[in-house]
């Protein structure tokens, strides 16, 4: 009975498929195993490297970028700078352009009125002068009929030039 169910076991092992199947897997694996595992090594190697590759180029990337911003950065701090400069200096030549013009309006305000103090000391002269020129007129009218009305006319022409004469020269 034993040589039976041991003959009768083998047996069914072999006639089952499933034992071919596994059989036959362990065949391939034995003879393909090495290659498909050196080609799998290889296939993993050079994913390896390849994700090496772009954590290096990812990273040197990173570094550009970053000295990038740095080099972005000082240049905005120098143009900060910059327009400081340019607002403290716009503000001083401002500041100097109103004491300019204060002092330039000054100036002509006191050349004006010199001008109009000037303007008006010449009308008064010039008034002054009229009305002295007036005065020897109406004096002279004056006298001119008083002496007529009181001295004869030959006479009284001598008199009234010798007046007339006298009069100018005592106002001039």
């Amino acid at each position: 009975m034993n040589g039976e169910e041991h003959g009768g076991g083998l047996h069914a092992i072999l006639e089952n498929p499933h034992t071919w199947v596994y059989l036959g897997f362990v065949i391939f694996v034995v003879l393909a195993g090495p290659k498909l595992w050196k080609a799998l090594a290889q296939m993993l190697d050079r994913r390896s490297l390849k994700i090496k590759s772009d954590l290096d180029e990812a990273q040197k990337l990173k570094d550009e970028a970053q000295a990038l911003l740095a080099e972005y950065q000082r240049k905005q701090r120098d143009a900060m700078r910059e327009a400081e400069e340019i607002i403290s200096s716009a503000k001083a030549l401002a500041q100097r352009q109103i004491k300019d013009s204060g002092k330039k309006l000054e100036e002509n305000l006191a050349r004006r009125e010199k001008a109009s103090l000037e303007k008006i000391a010449q009308a008064e002269a010039q008034a002054v002068a009229e009305v002295r020129r007036e005065a020897v007129d109406v004096a002279t009218a004056a006298a001119a009929r008083i002496i007529q009305s009181q001295i004869d006319g030959v006479r009284s022409g001598i008199l009234i030039d010798q007046a007339i004469a006298e009069v100018e020269k005592k106002l001039h």
